[in-house]
């Protein structure tokens, strides 16, 4: 606004920096598409407005990338497969248009698993190859929204957008030590023009810089979308009391034994960013969350049969050109029975139900965010690309539940290990209350006393 720095100027930074990265050694991988041209469109358009005073939003001049698996004009769709989007797109997925008439500057599309179907973000085919994290590029970024984390922890743009069915904004938003907010509530964020890998499980999010940005970005995205009729029957999205300066009257509900099955690093920061929300006047109570161990089988059976029946064709056609991971996963969802879908959904309508009861007595449910600290890369995953189940399986661990019953998680950094890799804190509420998370997070970003610098990092402001 006082015109000492431009959109455009900001823009040509970026551009520079993008060319950088793609050169160096290993590439970050974070952004697999980008047009000079269009970025250059957009901040000039953007900077008139500054200069006329007539800007669009919060937004207006700010970057933002979009997650492969969004429709954006005027890349191709590939959703990180080789053999999807041949033609370059002509309609924007819903979010894409929202920030477009907010004036975001769109500075690409983001690397991602291919066809969201892991959580490590290994992708070794020739158009995407692995991105890296910021904090030790031989380690991942975590998937399956892996180039949008990657992104916004290099400074690359403070907001990317991603989707997030089993853990896919959270995981790599914890992993790159960035905000990561699941779509909140099943449906707030309208998923039209995403490719519909998985229904039930699936919603869109931000992955930001700050607790702050999330919510700026939540505001402009979250409202019902004729074209997505999971969303029409939502509350109003508000972000009520979110910068109260305490945490009185607030009730967090930890279930300790499912808390504490993590490594001791990890145990040791979330505790102690627990007892920080207690110093501002929140209580814990603690809580039992029953029947997890089926909620995560019955999760992963949704997902996968979903996923398995839209990619029915490009199972039969595109099989040899798929990641072998991607094969196998696919290969797995075929042993699923309807009888098991079934079970599955039945078992859904339980966990509401018992999440229902939770929420009566507390306002959120507190877990650490991964159980771990990024996984390393090693030189095999370059090539033929990475199947760990186990590490797949324990990634996911706190995620499931929020997509599986499509309440609203969010995952803010709170410390690092000794080796230098981000630690996260996750935060979960009942269905439509997505101001208090943005209202914890806020106070969980004081609990972390220093931001460490990743090892890649651009200042797109310098």
């Amino acid at each position: 606004r006082s015109g000492k720095l431009t959109p455009t100027q900001v823009a040509k930074n970026i551009i520079a920096m993008l060319e950088d990265c793609d050169k160096s050694t290993p590439p970050l991988r974070a952004i697999v598409q980008w047009d000079q041209e269009q970025i250059m469109l957009m901040a000039e358009a953007s900077t008139t407005r500054y200069r006329n005073k007539c800007t669009l939003s919060c937004l207006d001049g700010i970057p933002v990338c979009l997650k492969e698996e969004f429709k954006v004009v005027p890349y191709h769709h590939r959703v990180g497969t080789v053999y999807l989007g041949t033609q370059p797109e002509t309609e924007d997925a819903t979010v894409a248009k929202k920030l477009r008439e907010a004036g975001a500057i769109i500075i690409g599309v983001s690397n991602m698993h291919e066809l969201g179907t892991g959580t490590t973000g290994c992708n070794p085919n020739r158009y995407h190859k692995i991105p890296r994290n910021p904090y030790n590029p031989n380690h991942f970024t975590g998937g399956s929204s892996s180039g949008s984390a990657a992104a916004v922890a290099a400074g690359l743009c403070p907001v990317a957008i991603g989707t997030d069915g089993g853990g896919s904004v959270r995981i790599p938003a914890s992993f790159c030590g960035v905000v990561g907010l699941k779509g909140s509530t099943f449906g707030r964020i309208s998923c039209h023009g995403s490719l519909p890998l998985s229904y039930s499980t699936v919603s869109v999010g931000p992955i930001c810089t700050s607790v702050a940005d999330a919510a700026i970005v939540y505001s402009i995205l979250a409202e019902p979308d004729p074209l997505y009729p999971y969303g029409l029957k939502q509350p109003k999205a508000t972000l009520s009391d979110m910068c109260a300066p305490d945490l009185k009257g607030l009730k967090l509900g930890v279930d300790w034994t499912f808390f504490k099955a993590c490594d001791a690093e990890v145990l040791s920061a979330c505790e102690k960013a627990v007892k920080h929300l207690q110093s501002l006047g929140a209580s814990v109570v603690e809580v039992s969350l029953p029947e997890m161990e089926e909620a995560r089988v019955a999760h992963v059976i949704c997902i996968l049969s979903e996923m398995r029946d839209f990619l029915q064709p490009d199972f039969n056609k595109h099989f040899h050109e798929m990641n072998l991971e991607t094969r196998a996963s696919l290969a797995l969802a075929c042993q699923f029975t309807a009888l098991d879908y079934i079970k599955a959904n039945r078992q859904r309508t339980r966990s509401m139900r018992f999440l229902q009861e939770t929420f009566s007595t507390v306002n959120c449910i507190l877990t650490p965010g991964v159980p771990c600290t990024a996984p390393r890369i090693y030189e095999s995953d370059l090539l033929t690309g990475s199947s760990d189940m186990s590490l797949t399986v324990r990634s996911m661990r706190f995620m499931q539940l929020g997509n599986f019953t499509g309440i609203p998680g969010l995952v803010v950094p709170i410390g690092y290990s000794t080796a230098g890799l981000p630690i996260s804190l996750q935060v979960m509420a009942k269905w439509w209350d997505e101001a208090v998370l943005l209202r914890i997070g806020l106070k969980l970003e004081q609990f972390r006393d220093q931001t460490k610098k990743p090892s890649i990092y651009y200042d797109i402001l310098a």
